[in-house]
Formats: C-alpha cells, sequence, structure tokens
C-alpha cells in the first residue's frame, strides 16, 4: 500500500480514556465496546475503503480490538484499543509501516470553532437532548460547542477536556468534514473547558505537526 496513495487524515493517540468519554463511546460503538482506562488510536484515511486492510492488519499483529469502523464517499475511519498502551501503539506502527508513512504525516487537528451559550433556554435544552448520546443538557446551564477538523481528532479533543474540566459531555461526533463536541455544567466550568479545548490544540502531539 503506497503511501503517496493515501491521505492519512487523522492519526491520534488516547493514553487513557476518561469515565464519561468511555461511556458515551462504548454505548454508541458498532464493534468492540470501550471502558474506562483504555488506551484508543483514531485512523482516518483518504480514500475510505483502504481503512479495511489497515484495521485487519492491525488486529491481527497488535493485540486491540476495533470498536469503530466507518467507510465513507471520501474517507475511512476507525477507533482501536486497548487496557494496553504498548499494544496500541504497535497497532499505530503497524498501520503506518503499511502506509509507508510516520505520525507526521497525518494531517495535524485544527480547531474551528469553540462557542460558549450561556445561561440556556429550557426550549434549547431540550431540541439537543433530542439527538444527544450522553449527558442531559439541562436549562440555565451553559454549553461549549466545538468543531474541529478532520472529524475524527473530536473524540481525543472531548478526553482532553474531560480531564482537565469539571463537565458534564453531552454529544460527540466524529464522522464527517467536521467533528463535534458537546459538553455543559456550570459556567465557570464550561471557561475551564473552552481553555482545556485552546491549550489541547496548542499543546498535543496530534495538533503539532
Amino acid at each position: 500500500m503506497a503511501g503517496n496513495e493515501v491521505e492519512l487524515r487523522t492519526y491520534a493517540f488516547v493514553d487513557r480514556l476518561q469515565p464519561q468519554m468511555a461511556a458515551l463511546l462504548g454505548s454508541v460503538m458498532s464493534g468492540d465496546p470501550v471502558v474506562e482506562g483504555m488506551s484508543q488510536l483514531y485512523l482516518e484515511i483518504s480514500p475510505g475503503s483502504d481503512v479495511y486492510a489497515l484495521v485487519d492488519a492491525a488486529v491481527k499483529g497488535a493485540g486491540v480490538r476495533p470498536g469503530s469502523q466507518v467507510v465513507e464517499r471520501q474517507y475511512g475511519m476507525t477507533e482501536l484499543h486497548s487496557m494496553s498502551q504498548d499494544a496500541v501503539r504497535q497497532a499505530g506502527r503497524t498501520i503506518l509501516d503499511l502506509l509507508g508513512m510516520t505520525e507526521a504525516d497525518a494531517q495535524p487537528a485544527e480547531l474551528v470553532s469553540a462557542k460558549v451559550v450561556s445561561n440556556i433556554d429550557a426550549y434549547q435544552a431540550q431540541l439537543v437532548n433530542r439527538s444527544k448520546k450522553g449527558s442531559l443538557l439541562v436549562a440555565g446551564e451553559s454549553m461549549l460547542v466545538v468543531e474541529c477538523q478532520p472529524a475524527a481528532y473530536i473524540s481525543a479533543v472531548g478526553n482532553e477536556v474531560e480531564k482537565s474540566a469539571d463537565v458534564k459531555i453531552v454529544d460527540v461526533r466524529g464522522v464527517g468534514q467536521f467533528g463535534r463536541l458537546w459538553v455543559s455544567g456550570l459556567h465557570a466550568e464550561i471557561e475551564s473547558a473552552r481553555q482545556a479545548v485552546r491549550q489541547a490544540f496548542e499543546k498535543t502531539p496530534w495538533s503539532r505537526r
């Protein structure tokens, strides 16, 4: 599989999955569910159908399990996980070797938007809650909505936010043109969460390639 034939859009390693993110992701994954404390690798490539061979090789060679595998018109995305960080890193090396690439060849994560809505109205809260997969948004709370690209980075962003701020993870969606994260809580904590988002895009390896 020649490296110049494939675009590596996302390559994001998560060291330790946080409780809320684990609960949300585990409830929506079509493959093997995750639990708190696992390490993860998020991978997104183009053309999308190439993801099948990469996942197969990683699962066979590194002792990891796939949680998600989504192939769209342009992109293919997968999530691989294990309780062993070494196993997840080995899965990543297996994939990179097949592609003839390094981590530095991946497209860096770009923060598109991080907007805070204060003192959420009850009707707005209900609209958000109708499609959410995580915690309930309650009227009077503040809400932070984060957008990034490529989309698959957003789960790694959510995990960093949960490490740093006492907020509720309302939803996360990492497929499509943009990844989106919704979190809610007291206004001061939401401002802390927004700062955590900014720091993630300034300091984490996947944002500084």
